[in-house]
């Protein structure tokens, strides 16, 4: 009886844990899921291009894009110039709207 009790709580379990990492998700507040995707395809152009700017720090630059094509840069970079490059590859990106830098400046040693 109590193998049976375990069993059934596991498969309820497991058919509602999709339903809360759902839940989690915090892109969740999109009206359209082709918005999300639109998102996801700046996110990866500009991801692309930094890459193919040869940055020396571009693995230590995260990028994230709103539902307004609004992209958002952090993380860290060896070199003021480095920063801006970022900047303007980001707001030179088909479908950004404008590009706002968290990115800090943190030289190697």
């Amino acid at each position: 009886m109590n193998h049976k009790f375990a069993t059934t709580c596991f498969v309820i379990g497991s058919m509602l844990a999709p339903m809360a990492a759902f839940a989690a998700d915090s892109d969740t507040d999109r009206s359209k899921p082709g918005n999300y995707v639109k998102d996801s395809v700046i996110t990866t152009k500009v991801k692309a291009k930094l890459a193919s700017e040869h940055l020396g720090s571009v693995a230590n630059i995260s990028v994230d894009t709103d539902k307004d094509g609004v992209v958002f840069l952090s993380g860290s970079v060896r070199t003021q110039e480095e920063a801006d490059r970022a900047v303007t590859v980001a707001r030179n990106t088909e479908g950004v709207r404008s590009a706002n830098s968290k990115l800090s400046v943190k030289p190697e040693k």
